[in-house]
């Protein structure tokens, strides 16, 4: 990974493959416009982003996440009554059900995926509770040549269906819970994504496919497909293009879900956990051809 430099922030490598933590800033503050410049730098070198030691107001997580884009209301999961762009991912202690656990990338399901999340952490259980990134880009570079030839001609199918059908996620839909559904067509709809893209700023190849929402090739069955996928998305989560966050009370983590899949640990069931999500609107994605 190259070495940048930053004038306006201080931006600390996590691991080899990807990751960074940021400094130096106040996120509730007055952010220049240099200031954005290099976050939006780092999240796009990096892949994921994370700053420690943050106080966000509701508005001021608004705020800030608007320097990046469109922010988006979920389809699906409610939100915050006041604060529609807000999700309130709320675990109480004792509770086993956890919200975005297993490797996905988020609302991969929509035609227009998103760019980016930005979470903020209000209360994080004692031990246990950390998010696990991948690097996709990598994914990619480390295909064979004829894989990559292979994939390069291929469109996925992604959909909601399975991920918001599960008996878990039946649950979720008119109850009274910590985080709760609605129904909604997109549910039952699909959309079609080139299998590698190109980063729109970068314009580096990434590997875009995902074992909760990818649900065959265009032209192919779903059984003909099945074990592509599966051993794609075996590979595109290799412990040497992952980094793993941390959380404590005040940190803000981001990242760029064109290029990084992501998975939430449910090792904390004794223990509650209170983390704010927005998400910010992406664009149709480019393929790699």
């Amino acid at each position: 990974m190259s070495t940048l430099t930053f004038d306006t922030i201080t931006v600390k490598p996590l691991t080899g493959a990807m990751g960074a933590m940021i400094s130096g800033i106040d996120l509730s503050g007055d952010i220049s416009a240099k200031q954005i410049d290099e976050i939006k730098t780092a999240l796009f070198t990096y892949g994921a982003i994370s700053f420690r030691d943050q106080e966000l107001s509701f508005a001021a997580h608004q705020k800030f996440a608007q320097m990046f884009g469109t922010l988006e209301i979920h389809p699906i999961v409610n939100s915050m009554e006041e604060y529609p762009e807000i999700i309130r991912m709320h675990k109480p202690a004792g509770t086993q059900a956890s919200f975005g656990v297993g490797w996905h990338t988020d609302n991969s399901f929509f035609e227009k995926p998103s760019l980016g999340s930005i979470l903020f952490a209000e209360v994080i259980p004692e031990v246990g509770g950390d998010t696990l990134f991948a690097n996709q880009q990598m994914a990619y570079e480390h295909l064979s040549d004829g894989m990559k030839k292979t994939l390069e001609g291929l469109t996925a199918v992604h959909s909601a269906k399975d991920a918001y059908t599960s008996p878990t996620a039946l649950e979720k839909y008119d109850g009274d819970g910590p985080i709760t559904y609605k129904k909604s067509d997109i549910i039952a709809a699909s959309v079609e994504h080139p299998v590698i893209i190109k980063h729109p700023v970068t314009g580096k190849k990434a590997l875009y496919v995902n074992p909760m929402f990818t649900s065959h090739f265009k032209g192919w069955t779903v059984e003909e497909s099945s074990p592509l996928i599966k051993y794609l998305c075996e590979h595109a989560v290799r412990i040497d293009f992952q980094c793993r966050l941390t959380w404590e009370k005040g940190t803000v983590a981001m990242w760029d879900n064109r290029i990084v899949q992501h998975a939430a640990l449910n090792d904390y069931e004794k223990y509650e956990r209170l983390i704010y999500r927005i998400t910010v609107n992406g664009d149709t994605l480019g393929g790699a051809l």
